[in-house]
């Protein structure tokens, strides 16, 4: 049973890096829509896995680590190549460099949440989570791009999208955590947690169309909540009580 416990959640992360190794054959192969549903996918194992762990208490620095190398195949390696083949391969050199942003910064960023880590439980990240930062790209991507804006605004949104949001991973800006679902967090937060079932359905309803901007909404919200701090630390500063 104690094996059993510390095996299921690896098997999850694994399945999150199959699915990432999936995703790079599929870009490869230029069935885009294929490499960015499996990019979401290995998203899905990545919550599983972390939510199992702390199910049967068998989280471990093993899992810390093996969850850190599957996330840099999937949200860092399978978007950046799902980029580069579906957008920046016309643009030589640059479009390497701009294509190869999220592979680069989200390994900076895991291993710099590795090496700060203290304890497995955590109520805020620091800079952009990885799988939110790929899950953005796939949802504009599969449903957004060169349907909303003409195609030179298009144009632009990639290259931001590909640059600025990667960017932020390696960002000092706090996130907040996905909260732990359970009894305890029902009874005492039951606004919130219908906020999040709201959230869900939402996404359900609209097939998936409604993930971008939530997507969007979370990387402002970090944003606006750094630029608060330091407008109170500045203010603070300049006019103390």
């Amino acid at each position: 049973m104690i094996f059993s416990r510390k095996v299921i959640p690896s098997l999850f992360t694994i399945l999150n890096a199959l699915c990432g190794f999936l995703s790079v054959i599929e870009s490869s192969k230029n069935q885009f829509t294929y490499a960015a549903l499996f990019i979401i996918y290995a998203g899905m194992f990545d919550l599983f896995d972390g939510i199992i762990a702390r199910f049967l208490k068998s989280t471990s620095k093993f899992g810390v680590e093996l969850d850190s190398l599957a996330d840099v195949i999937s949200f860092g390696l399978a978007p950046s190549f799902l980029l580069y083949n579906s957008f920046f391969i016309e643009y030589n050199q640059i479009g390497i460099l701009f294509s190869s942003l999220t592979l680069i910064f989200s390994a900076l960023r895991l291993a710099r949440f590795n090496v700060e880590l203290v304890g497995t439980d955590k109520d805020k990240f620091y800079g952009l989570p990885t799988p939110v930062v790929a899950i953005t790209i796939c949802t504009y991507l599969l449903l957004y791009h060169n349907r909303i804006f003409s195609k030179e605004l298009s144009i632009y949104s990639i290259f931001i999208l590909s640059t600025f949001v990667p960017l932020l991973m390696i960002t000092k800006i706090e996130y907040l955590v996905l909260p732990k679902i359970n009894k305890k967090f029902i009874k005492q937060h039951p606004f919130k947690f219908i906020f999040l079932i709201f959230i869900i359905l939402i996404s359900i309803i609209t097939k998936g169309v409604a993930v971008f901007p939530l997507c969007i909404l979370y990387i402002l919200s970090g944003i606006f909540t750094e630029i608060k701090r330091i407008i109170f630390k500045y203010s603070h500063k300049r006019f103390p009580h």
